[in-house]
């Protein structure tokens, strides 16, 4: 019994090392970056988990098929299995050229079918609702400098279709160009892209940067700061918007991707042109951008609905 546990633990430390070199070249040959490299530790430490006293060479795809199966059974949603199911696939590309391994065990396997729920977007009269207003006028406790900062926060969300990460990383200098009415940013995977700034977005940003001074602390060179004279947080953004949206009196929870799903389906609604759209979001593969067609889709049935005579029948 000695010599048997003996045996499960060294197969154990082989396979914490097997992970750990792995994960070492994803960091080194792939450039992942801290969140990717934390989200494959957790999906292999579910693998091993799951295996128990098995070592992941040994593993057939029944055993990950079992696994899948098990995991959606604890409730794990199918967007969730399928990263999962993803990371162990690479682990296990990676392992057959360290190893001599007959197959990936992973493929094959695929994840249960996921729902395909729609992007949630403001409509265009609650966006310019949002909007519209001006800090001076919105009253309560507020303070008009923050106000103003949050509203130039908002305008570039809704007028350039940035992600949270994108907004909350600009800093000032050649990347914001309010001549050229264009701003400059670093997406997923360090990929740039130049996306036009709107006439109230630059207008409102122009009026932000002459007071930022007020604010930021002599080194900081973030263009949106806290009240502490630092860069702003992604999760103070957030509770900025919905505090926002609430004294607007929008009746619903506004968060920043909302604005950036709000900023392609209107700007498909208008002008129809779905590779545009695709490039200013950043998209790499044009399927992602295309659930925006949807959403346009939605528009229109709400007019046909709403116009149509043989819309309605009567009963």
């Amino acid at each position: 019994m000695v010599a048997a546990r003996d045996a499960d633990s060294a197969g154990a430390d082989r396979s914490d090392a097997e992970v750990g070199k792995f994960l070492v070249a994803l960091a080194h040959e792939r450039n992942a970056s801290p969140h990717t490299l934390d989200a494959y530790r957790r999906d292999l430490a579910t693998l091993c988990r799951l295996a128990g006293e098995k070592p992941p060479t040994s593993l057939c795809t029944q055993d990950i098929r079992r696994f899948a199966m098990q995991l959606h059974g604890g409730g794990l949603s199918a967007r969730s299995i399928a990263r999962t199911l993803s990371a162990w696939r690479s682990f296990y590309r990676w392992l057959g050229k360290q190893l001599p391994l007959k197959l990936n065990p992973c493929q094959g396997v695929r994840p249960p079918k996921r729902r395909q729920d729609l992007p949630k977007a403001l409509g265009i009269d609650q966006a310019q609702a949002l909007l519209d207003e001006q800090p001076e006028n919105l009253g309560g406790q507020s303070n008009e400098l923050l106000d103003l900062r949050d509203k130039a926060m908002f305008e570039l969300f809704y007028s350039s279709g940035l992600r949270l990460s994108e907004l909350d990383s600009l800093d000032l200098g050649p990347a914001l160009n309010l001549d050229e009415g264009e701003v400059t940013v670093t997406g997923k995977r360090g990929k740039t892209r130049a996306v036009p700034l709107g006439t109230q977005a630059t207008a409102t940003l122009r009026a932000w940067i002459e007071r930022r001074g007020e604010l930021a602390e002599s080194n900081e060179m973030a263009l949106f700061i806290s009240r502490r004279g630092t860069r702003i947080t992604p999760r103070m953004i957030q509770l900025r918007l919905a505090r926002w949206a609430q004294r607007q009196g929008l009746g619903q929870h506004v968060h920043p991707h909302m604005l950036r799903h709000s900023f392609a389906s209107h700007l498909l609604q208008s002008s129809g042109d779905l590779r545009a759209v695709q490039e200013m979001l950043g998209h790499a593969n044009i399927g992602t951008t295309q659930i925006y067609t949807h959403l346009d889709f939605q528009h229109l049935a709400k007019v046909y609905d709403a116009a149509h005579p043989r819309a309605h029948k009567k009963g």
